[in-house]
């Protein structure tokens, strides 16, 4: 009998847990923009844990083994920042990332009152826009970081993801 993907808050002992599974999963793309001094493969342990303490965490759990991951936090106009979200490869292409990104909205509406979401991702990442419009993140701008990247910013209303959610 196998067991079920179980998304929760995550705690202070899923720190390291985060942190290698965060590692693991950037690694793409970090190659993909020719980059490993990206933020994601340089986090400390300390920083993550600060996030745990003051943010909105969530992990997806394969028994004790936390196989996903996604992080927000909501400012003082409603907007709530949505990232790093992280499913393992072997996890990977079945639906767990999309279930992580609708718990963290749920949890973000629900207990920090946010009216609208946004992330970010780079914009040969299509695996991540190709899941974002899936879930009606709209492309609001974008942003040249350096000549090997752009990061695109897609945001939709609270509001609709509540009537997507209820529909």
């Amino acid at each position: 009998m196998g067991m079920s993907v179980t998304i929760s808050a995550a705690t202070a002992d899923d720190a390291e847990q985060i942190l290698k599974l965060q590692y693991l999963c950037y690694q793409g793309e970090a190659e993909l923009y020719g980059d490993y001094s990206i933020e994601p493969l340089t986090e400390s342990l300390d920083d993550l844990r600060a996030e745990l303490s003051e943010g909105c965490v969530l992990v997806a759990r394969l028994g004790a083994e936390v196989v996903g991951s996604v992080r927000g936090a909501v400012d003082d106009k409603g907007t709530a920042a949505i990232g790093k979200l992280i499913v393992h490869p072997r996890m990977q292409r079945h639906g767990l990332g999309g279930r992580l990104l609708a718990a963290i909205e749920e949890r973000l509406a629900g207990e920090r009152a946010a009216k609208r979401y946004r992330l970010f991702t780079g914009h040969r990442s299509e695996g991540n826009l190709r899941l974002y419009r899936r879930y009606g993140y709209a492309q609001v701008g974008t942003e040249e970081v350096n000549r090997r990247l752009s990061l695109i910013t897609l945001e939709k209303d609270a509001a609709a993801s509540a009537y997507a959610a209820s529909a």
